[in-house]
């Protein structure tokens, strides 16, 4: 037992030694890359100098030389008190040397130590983990879906009453003898809404060559307009007509905003078509276009993503789909398993953010440090 004892006091003392030698080893002037960034930044920090609560202490200089140079440059100079200083002017790769000095007014420099660093990039910025959290739990429920709607599992989406219409319309269309206006808006190929109404007129193509029922498309953006004049061909072809594919239905108009809507409402005017669709990006020319159709008599679908739009469809369509139903439409009417689980799979994740965003609320209203606490979770670096 004494044998233990003595040992377990000397391991103590032991101890102690090294942590009082690390203390005065210790250096007085650090320099680190700076974590979490593209590169080009280094972190110097610093112990205070004894002379700082002194009345001539002035503040501190803070100096840099690369590798291979032999003269120190001054690269900032702050005031007492403050102990850090961010180089972000620093070559990626290359070793510098920074030197931090005391200064006092009338009194020599003290320089307080130096330190070596070099600046380098991280390919992953741990600040933003919660993100990256984020990302894998939504793919995994995408992809949960997508492969439950590949199995055969009957995935339930609302009815939405301007889809539930397609087919009535273009039947009416049919039965009338008149041609179906298809209006894409006025976005351009990587416009969200223009992609989604693109897809929508894939699917009413296919309807459209079934039944052999004319089809009008006037384009606003000549990319747009080669877009959808090979996938309605392709809608034809798929449909086993692909002579029945007139290459004048999908043309150009104009890139005039109001010009454009001139000519859609002289088609309209002229044509009398049966049915209307406006899928996409609209502006000001949504009143005037539904405003023309109504009075044709037409049925008229809208569907758009631009809020402030909204009211003018709601008011002259018979039916419109408003914001992501307009995305949701291809999965809806093609029921395409990737399509459908990608939408079910998204709804499922934008429910768990929703959940959360409640319980953050009643958390903030019953606890403030609770709540700020559980926002932290979710705070990502800029």
């Amino acid at each position: 037992m004494k044998r233990l004892s003595l040992a377990f006091a000397t391991l103590l003392l032991w101890g102690a030694a090294a942590c009082a030698a690390a203390e005065e080893a210790a250096p007085a002037v650090t320099a680190r890359d700076a974590p979490n960034d593209a590169g080009g930044a280094v972190n110097v920090a610093w112990e205070p100098a004894a002379a700082e609560k002194e009345a001539a202490f002035t503040g501190y200089e803070v100096q840099r030389r690369a590798s291979g140079e032999k003269e120190f440059v001054k690269v900032d100079r702050t005031a007492p008190g403050e102990l850090a200083f961010r180089d972000e002017e620093a070559e990626d790769g290359v070793e510098y040397e920074y030197r931090v000095q005391a200064l006092a007014a009338g009194e020599k420099a003290v320089v307080l130590g130096t330190a070596s660093a070099k600046a380098s990039g991280q390919w992953f910025n741990t600040a933003r983990t919660n993100a990256l959290i984020g990302v894998i739990f939504v793919t995994a429920v995408i992809v949960f879906f997508i492969y439950r709607a590949k199995g055969g599992a009957e995935l339930f989406v609302r009815k939405i009453a301007g889809l539930e219409a397609v087919d009535e319309a273009i039947g009416r269309a049919t039965e009338m003898g008149k041609p179906i206006l298809y209006v894409t808006g006025l976005g351009d190929a990587s416009d969200i809404a223009t992609i989604a109404a693109m897809t929508i007129l894939a699917k009413v193509a296919r309807k459209t060559a079934e039944y052999e029922t004319p089809l009008i498309v006037p384009c606003y953006d000549p990319i747009v307009m080669i877009v959808e004049k090979e996938m309605v061909k392709q809608a034809y072809t798929e449909a086993g007509k692909p002579d029945a594919f007139d290459e004048d239905s999908v043309f150009f108009v104009t890139q005039s905003q109001f010009g454009y809507v001139a000519a859609v409402d002289g088609i309209m005017l002229r044509e009398k078509p049966a049915t209307n669709f406006y899928m996409g990006a609209f502006y000001a020319e949504s009143l005037i276009l539904a405003e023309t159709g109504a009075e044709t008599g037409a049925i008229q679908i809208a569907g758009t993503d631009r809020v402030t739009q909204l009211p003018f469809f709601i008011t002259a369509c018979d039916y419109t789909l408003m914001g992501e139903e307009l995305y949701a439409a291809t999965a809806y009417l093609g029921r395409d398993p990737l399509f459908l689980g990608s939408l079910k799979g998204q709804d499922w994740a934008k429910g768990v953010i929703m959940a959360f965003l409640i319980l953050g609320t009643i958390l903030l209203i019953f606890s403030t440090d609770l709540g700020l606490r559980f926002a932290k979770l979710f705070e990502t670096a800029g």
